[in-house]
């Protein structure tokens, strides 16, 4: 299991090994061990979710108030996403800026998104199934979106589905109405990079 941090730091790329014969395969997508040695601290589980999604669904920009805030573990099973971390920290040196790995039933990558990051992806095919572990519960009253398509953030949201067809954003009604990066700050929404980087040393104690 390999863990690379992206460009957004805070956020990894992890690549398992995978075991394949005639039967099929078998992976560790999750290595509480590996997962600890790579960041310092390990992962309060609390919640897991899965989500299946047509080809061009788009979701996201989703995060959550720091502190807690809402780290994830997030593969994808079934199919293909583009999934992408956004630096919502507001006074971060990397504010604004976005990465992403493509997940999918080949390579069955995963990322993790440390708390106070933007998440979203875009699924590539029909019926692919994201799972993601997380450090919170769902907790409506403290979980915010930033528009996916804000152009300021400029995400290179993949135009051409797994098959070659061509793709179109779909957003659900909320995400479709969440304000750009410069209004939700504006809004006082962001979590501040001092509160994260404190949240996140309270967890290597």
């Amino acid at each position: 299991m390999q863990y690379r941090e992206l460009a957004v730091p805070g956020a990894f790329e992890i690549t398992p090994k995978q075991f394949g014969d005639p039967r099929g395969v078998f992976l560790e997508w999750f290595k509480a061990a590996a997962f600890e040695e790579a960041l310092g601290h390990p992962l309060d589980l609390q919640q897991a979710n899965c989500s299946v999604s047509s080809a061009g669904v788009l979701r996201g920009i989703h995060f959550a108030d720091v502190p807690p805030g809402q780290a994830k573990y997030v593969t994808c099973a079934k199919g293909a996403v583009l999934d992408v971390v956004v630096d919502i920290r507001v006074g971060s040196p990397t504010f604004g800026r976005w990465d992403s790995v493509l997940l999918d039933d080949t390579d069955r990558r995963a990322i993790y998104l440390g708390e106070g990051l933007g998440h979203a992806f875009m699924a590539l095919e029909d019926g692919s199934t994201v799972m993601y572990m997380c450090s919170t519960g769902y907790n409506p009253g403290r979980e915010h979106g930033v528009h996916p398509l804000d152009p300021a953030i400029g995400i290179d949201w993949p135009t051409t589905a797994r098959d070659g067809s061509p793709l179109s954003p779909l957003l659900s009604e909320k995400d479709e109405a969440a304000p750009t990066l410069d209004e939700a700050a504006a809004q006082g929404l962001l979590p501040t990079a001092e509160a994260v980087d404190e949240y996140v040393r309270s967890l290597r104690r």
